[in-house]
């Protein structure tokens, strides 16, 4: 890259961001097994006469995989060595808005109701075990996301990562597994985090996540040193803005995309709870109805029930029997007539 410093990409506009694209073959891979792998699983779950909803299908595809394509593929790759902002663009797009929509699409689920009933189980046991339990407990997974920017802003992994390219696309892996760590988990119908972990809790856990995901986005705009200065300051482009201030709008896109991430994880959340709600409620009430349904045992022929038969009919006395004794002679007499 050194050797190539002299020779700059034209001047960064909106339509050169939308415009320019690069293939990223390591990326690119990483989409269609991802793709082809979800694929298969709403084929093989429909075919089995199951349903997968069509909004699950293109929050994966459109916005997680979707979302790993426009940073590592787009003008945002394309000048990512050039400009510090659209690398930090890249970063926390892989870090925050991939794993949501991968998340959104709920390919756990999908995997345990695609698989054979054997490797199902497997993946389960998997899931359960004591290290995805420990690297996806919500307090472990936080501290990592947090970690992960941290480390690669304010050490020299990043300033590494521009010069060589196999780190480069080795940091894109962790970031988008650091952030699937913590979201998957949070927002799969399968039971991933430990009991407590209830609707209301994971709300709350997704509200702290947001203001934790804002810290680096903080600390890089109003961070006094350059981050990978030297590098910046080698390669910036004659129409570039100052270094400093182009990491202070790197900074600024990181906290913007954070807090607008926030919101649909934070709703996803609400409206799961809303519809866990709905469930129980109705799991209750079909409860109470077969608890309160009226016992209906066969019983003898008698009379009707809520009629009542006249006393002369019932009662055992003088009177009554010469009432009814009048009654059988008299025909369609009045019983009451001699009375």
């Amino acid at each position: 890259m050194s050797e190539l410093s002299a020779v700059y990409l034209p001047e960064l506009t909106a339509g050169r961001l939308l415009g320019s694209w690069r293939p990223d073959v390591p990326a690119l891979l990483l989409v269609v097994a991802l793709g082809g792998l979800y694929g298969w699983g709403v084929a093989r779950v429909r075919g089995r006469g199951g349903s997968w909803p069509l909004a699950r299908l293109a929050a994966f595809a459109g916005l997680g995989l979707g979302a790993i394509v426009v940073a590592t593929m787009s003008g945002l790759a394309v000048y990512d060595r050039e400009l510090f902002w659209p690398a930090a663009v890249q970063n926390v797009t892989l870090d925050l808005l991939a794993p949501l929509g991968l998340a959104l699409g709920d390919p756990l689920r999908l995997a345990v109701e695609a698989l054979p009933e054997g490797g199902a189980g497997r993946l389960r046991r998997v899931v359960s075990g004591r290290l995805v339990r420990t690297l996806t407990f919500p307090l472990v997974s936080t501290a990592l996301v947090l970690a992960t920017e941290l480390t690669v802003y304010f050490t020299p992994y990043f300033a590494t990562a521009l010069r060589v390219d196999w780190l480069h696309e080795l940091m894109y892996l962790h970031l988008l597994a650091a952030g699937c760590l913590f979201i998957l988990p949070v927002l799969t119908r399968e039971q991933a985090l430990p009991a407590w972990c209830t609707h209301p809790v994971r709300a709350a856990l997704v509200f702290l996540d947001g203001i934790v995901d804002a810290l680096p986005g903080m600390v890089v705009m109003t961070h006094g040193t350059l981050i990978a200065g030297a590098w910046y300051l080698h390669h910036a482009p004659p129409w570039s803005p100052d270094v400093h201030h182009d990491q202070q709008i790197g900074g600024g896109a990181m906290l913007g995309i954070a807090e607008l991430a926030a919101l649909p994880f934070l709703l996803a959340i609400l409206a799961q709870w809303v519809r866990a709600e709905r469930a129980q409620t109705a799991a209750l009430d079909r409860l109470l109805d077969a608890e309160l349904a009226p016992a209906t045992p066969e019983s003898e022929p008698g009379p009707a029930p809520g009629l009542v038969r006249p006393w002369w009919e019932t009662e055992q006395s003088e009177v009554a029997q010469r009432v009814r004794r009048q009654g059988r002679d008299a025909g369609q007499a009045d019983p009451y007539g001699d009375l």
